[in-house]
């Protein structure tokens, strides 16, 4: 049995402490390597594991009885002088005093006893109760002084911590600090990997070193369920964060070094910021909007150390990676919710993760990691019926990137929808691998090259449409949409023909080429397509 653990003390802060007041008291081993221990020529007869009991109090008794006398992790001092004499009593009061919960039984040497009793000796090793020896005459007095001042010194350290951390995050909560934010501060405190997570496990935001993701995050579902069955099991402390009866979530700390004012309090007060925030948050759900940048910014960005890293992300926020389908999508126009997205995305079998942000050049964008399964791979079907999810689909282009199995190439598929979310016309879809030569460029997107080819092509018409607000970029991208179908492209431009000529001629005058010829037309596309900004 572990010494720390010999008896139930009950909740008392004063007399039986626990948790994080544990972690403020001295142990037997720091105990015994203080000046005033040392000086006495401590010898450990029973120790290991027992040496990391934690010392509340430092006693002195002679007495036989002393145990109903004692309330548990006290560091008994004695010279022996009044214990019984025969083997039976001795292995009784070791007996009783382990009973009682002591901490360690120190016999100093020389008043009664030259040597240990064996039965002494035997019962405690069989107990796993630290005993020690102590070879010279010491002031009994010079040791409880010493000890108490550590406890006492330990118990104010801890105190103060508590009040440090207490002060910190009810500064986050005042300040109204986001939780991803409180979350950093929570894994700087305590050395250690922190998940803030929904009620279904879901990994919303996790603040963990670059390259632990797969060690961390790694089958989190059971891993974390695992840990609310057992709290502390393997060094994972959780707190559930809520208020006002309604519980979000929880905040879950890996294995960590200890804190002076205790793991799990440091973890209440980060939920308690967190409550707060919840409180004040007015519906709009800040940890859903945070947990989707959090995953789906490292993935746009190639923040990431390997794909497997990146993969345990995807899946502990609850998007699935192992032996899916993933789709890079991008949504332009309207004002299409994430939540919309992500709830098509459940009807059809699938999850997602979508997140407003802007295109290559401000315009703003909805950005979509979708993961089917591998049975059911997106259709045409599947996209109209996102269509009719979203409030505004008239208003909104939809650019689906190619099928991917893997996270780099579900990156690149992101990449390519970007890339080209400025393609299609208000309520239609893109899909990016029925348009080869968009997917070629998409993945050539940063190629000094092919960027000075489009600056050097289209450079007098671009500057023609910045002096004049002009739009002879978009009637030359209809143009090449619909060659040798002039009507469709005027219509295409929302010109009339004989306005769309006009803006053909000045475009052959400006750029010096003739827009019937094959070669110059697939020059001037490719141009089009690479320039920055000109899909989105």
């Amino acid at each position: 049995m572990d010494p720390s653990d010999r008896r139930d003390y009950g909740v008392s802060p004063t007399h039986r402490p626990a948790g994080a007041a544990l972690a403020a008291l001295p142990t037997v081993a720091e105990l015994l390597e203080d000046p005033a221990f040392r000086a006495g020529l401590p010898e450990v007869v029973v120790g290991g594991p027992a040496l990391e009991a934690p010392v509340r109090w430092v006693h002195t008794s002679e007495r036989s009885d002393i145990a109903r006398m004692l309330e548990g992790r006290e560091l008994l001092l004695s010279m022996g002088t009044a214990w019984p004499e025969d083997d039976a009593s001795l292995t009784g009061l070791v007996d009783s005093l382990a009973e009682a919960g002591i901490a360690a039984l120190v016999l100093e040497l020389g008043t009664r006893y030259t040597v240990p009793p064996t039965a002494v000796v035997e019962a405690a090793r069989r107990h796993g109760l630290a005993f020690v020896l102590l070879h010279r005459e010491t002031r009994f007095v010079t040791l409880t002084e010493a000890g108490h001042h550590r406890i006492i010194a330990g118990q104010m350290a801890a105190l103060r911590a508590r009040d440090e951390v207490r002060e910190t995050f009810t500064s986050l909560a005042l300040r109204g600090a986001p939780a991803d934010h409180v979350v950093r501060e929570l894994a700087r405190a305590l050395g250690a990997p922190v998940v803030l997570e929904s009620l279904a496990h879901e990994a919303l935001i996790a603040e963990i070193p670059t390259g632990a993701e797969q060690a961390v995050l790694g089958d989190w579902e059971r891993r974390s369920r695992a840990a609310h069955r057992e709290p502390d099991e393997d060094g994972w402390v959780v707190v559930p964060v809520d208020a006002r009866g309604k519980r979000w979530g929880s905040l879950v700390a890996l294995p960590g070094p200890a804190h002076p004012a205790g793991r799990a309090n440091v973890l209440s007060q980060g939920a308690i910021a967190l409550a707060l925030g919840r409180l004040a948050d007015g519906g709009r759900d800040e940890w859903a909007t945070l947990s989707r940048r959090h995953v789906l910014d490292p993935l746009l960005a190639g923040r990431f150390a390997t794909p497997e890293a990146m993969a345990a992300r995807l899946e502990a926020a609850g998007v699935p990676v192992t032996d899916r389908l993933l789709y890079g999508l991008a949504l332009r126009g309207g004002e299409p919710s994430p939540a919309e997205i992500e709830a098509w995305a459940l009807g059809i079998g699938g999850r997602a993760r979508a997140l407003a942000t802007t295109g290559r050049t401000g315009g703003p964008l909805t950005v979509v990691l979708l993961s089917m399964p591998a049975h059911r791979p997106l259709d045409d079907a599947l996209t109209a019926a996102l269509q009719r999810a979203l409030r505004d689909s008239a208003r909104v282009a939809i650019t689906v990137g190619h099928q991917a199995d893997e996270v780099d190439a579900a990156t690149l598929s992101l990449h390519e929808a970007i890339d080209n979310a400025g393609e299609p016309a208000a309520g239609t879809v893109l899909w990016v691998d029925r348009r080869p030569l968009a997917r070629l460029l998409s993945g050539l997107r940063d190629d000094h090259r092919l960027l000075d080819h489009g600056e050097r092509v289209l450079s007098p018409i671009v500057e023609h449409d910045q002096r004049t607000g002009g739009d002879l970029q978009r009637v030359l991208r209809a143009a090449l949409a619909h060659p040798g179908n002039r009507t469709a492209a005027a219509r295409a431009a929302h010109l009339s023909r004989s306005v769309f000529y006009q803006r053909l001629e000045l475009i052959e005058g400006l750029l010096g080429v003739d827009l019937e010829d094959g070669e110059t037309q697939t020059a001037l596309h490719i141009a089009l397509l690479a320039r920055p900004g000109s899909r989105d």
